[in-house]
């Protein structure tokens, strides 16, 4: 009897070993996977392990908890395992004490089997929940990326450099998720710059791919044709859609060529830009309607001679529309600044726009604001 008891009771332990084995292996691997999230974490961030942020420390609880748990069933393991060797060993003896002692342990032993399996399925459970959430995390990390991503491509923080040429540009994103304001700077051909800044009406995705298509758009039909009335109008007909008759871009277009010493503008009725030129400020007016409206509408270009020191400043709605109770920033005030200062260096006076605006409104900028300046050196 004796025997037949201290066997079972081996066979028990041996069970219990392998069941909490089993979950110290599932265990140490959820432990893995969380330690390779946290680093990937810091090294996303830019973060170290010292970092006392509400989020590192929630994470650093997590890795505790994950480890704790390991070394808590390895340990159960263990033990059940120590057990069932001395149930076998103790088969060739004829204790009677070790026989109940054994059959005490036994009992747990079958006990634990029964709930280790319930906790390797609420461990699985959990796992299950761990993947979705670090899932549902990536997938929020990319939605707050893909905005910056495109404003990126739309109003680079960084312009080329051009000979003959000084630019600055400022942009700041509104409250919407996606950007609809865009400009460019580019060589059109040797002693040819363009400079581009347009608006598309609307938030969110489609607006802001639009204002890809139409930048990238304007790109090729300024090398296409050397009047920008003609590119706008190219553009136009390229981007008209009957379907989407409630989105519409307005855009200003100047090409300045230092060969003929001129600077030719076209605006599908974009707000005023502002050219100083000799001790003056010059309103580039729109020559033509909004784009997108109908598809044949027709623009004309203005030129306008090009001397050293002159310079542009184009930019979009965001900018003048910001409000002091019922009145507006303003055409004026962007031209009032560039008459008092006129002589700051493009990106300075760039700043210094965004800055009298803000300092102007009695509420935050909910629009985008993009400001791009132009000198001829």
């Amino acid at each position: 009897m004796q025997e037949i008891i201290l066997g079972i009771t081996a066979a028990l332990c041996f069970v219990a070993s392998f069941s909490w084995g089993r979950i110290a292996r599932y265990r140490w691997r959820f432990y893995q996977q969380v330690r390779g999230a946290m680093a990937s974490r810091r090294e996303d961030d830019g973060s170290t392990e010292s970092d006392g942020d509400g989020d590192g420390e929630e994470a650093h609880a997590a890795e505790a908890l994950a480890r704790s748990g390991f070394l808590r069933d390895l340990h159960a393991a263990s033990l059940y395992l120590l057990l069932a060797i001395i149930a076998l060993f103790l088969v060739t003896t004829d204790t009677e004490f070790w026989t109940v002692l054994m059959l005490v342990v036994g009992v747990p032993a079958a006990l634990t089997m029964m709930w280790g399996r319930k906790s390797g399925s609420e461990f699985r459970m959990a796992r299950e929940r761990f993947d979705i959430e670090r899932r549902a995390q990536e997938a929020l990390a990319q939605e707050e990326l893909a905005p910056r991503a495109w404003a990126g491509r739309l109003a680079p923080e960084d312009q080329a450099s051009f000979e003959g040429f000084a630019v600055g540009q400022v942009y700041l994103a509104g409250s919407g998720l996606m950007a609809g304001d865009f400009f460019d700077v580019f060589e059109v051909a040797p002693g040819r710059l363009a400079a581009v800044i347009g608006d598309v009406a609307g938030k969110g995705i489609e607006s802001s791919i639009t204002a890809f298509q139409a930048k990238y758009l304007m790109r090729v039909f300024l090398r296409q044709f050397r009047d920008p009335a003609q590119a706008i109008e190219e553009l136009n007909r390229q981007m008209f859609n009957v379907e989407r008759t409630e989105e519409f871009i307005s855009l200003v277009v100047l090409v300045f060529d230092t060969g003929a010493g001129t600077v030719r503008y076209a605006s599908a009725g974009h707000p005023t830009a502002w050219l100083w030129h000799q001790r003056e400020v010059l309103p580039l007016n729109a020559t033509g309607p909004l784009l997108m409206l109908e598809r044949d509408s027709g623009y004309f270009s203005r030129e306008i001679p090009l001397m050293r020191g002159d310079l542009a400043v184009l930019y979009t709605d965001g900018l003048i529309e910001a409000r002091r109770g019922a009145d507006q920033f303003g055409e004026e005030g962007v031209a009032m600044l560039l008459r008092r200062e006129p002589l700051l260096d493009p990106s300075e006076l760039c700043r210094h726009l965004l800055e009298a605006a803000r300092d102007f409104s009695d509420t935050p900028l909910g629009d985008d604001v993009a400001i791009l300046a132009v000198r001829r050196t």
